[in-house]
């Protein structure tokens, strides 16, 4: 057994095409997990990642600032202590709203695949 402090999780910055912003960081949880990538990703003020899908189901689980989840359909502020469930191949984005940062911890199995689905 191990026990995860995450502010004591270095942060690394993410540089990708997926999100509309630079101001993007990641914690890796638990990088020895055999099953599950775990990674917190913080979003600066006004960041999001573009529509995308992963072939795995997806679990957000908000740990701080106000944020958004969208589908091609429907837009929901989320905050924190919300959690999410994103089928797989659900065409989705989420990030930080314009007057806070986001930060959530994101769930998915091993090995499993994002496709971005917008420029």
């Amino acid at each position: 057994m191990r026990v995860v402090k995450i502010h004591e999780v270095k942060k690394e910055s993410i540089q990708s095409p997926l999100f509309t912003g630079s101001n993007v960081t990641r914690q890796v949880l638990l990088p020895e997990s055999k099953e599950f990538n775990v990674n917190v990703v913080n979003f600066g003020q006004r960041v999001r990642n573009k529509f995308h899908a992963h072939d795995g189901e997806q679990i957000l689980i908000v740990t701080s600032g106000k944020g958004f989840i969208a589908t091609e359909t429907e837009k929901k502020e989320i905050t924190a202590g919300d959690i999410v469930i994103i089928p797989a191949g659900e065409k989705h984005w989420h990030g930080a709203t314009e007057d806070s940062e986001f930060s959530h911890i994101f769930v998915s199995r091993l090995g499993s695949q994002a496709t971005q689905l917008e420029e």
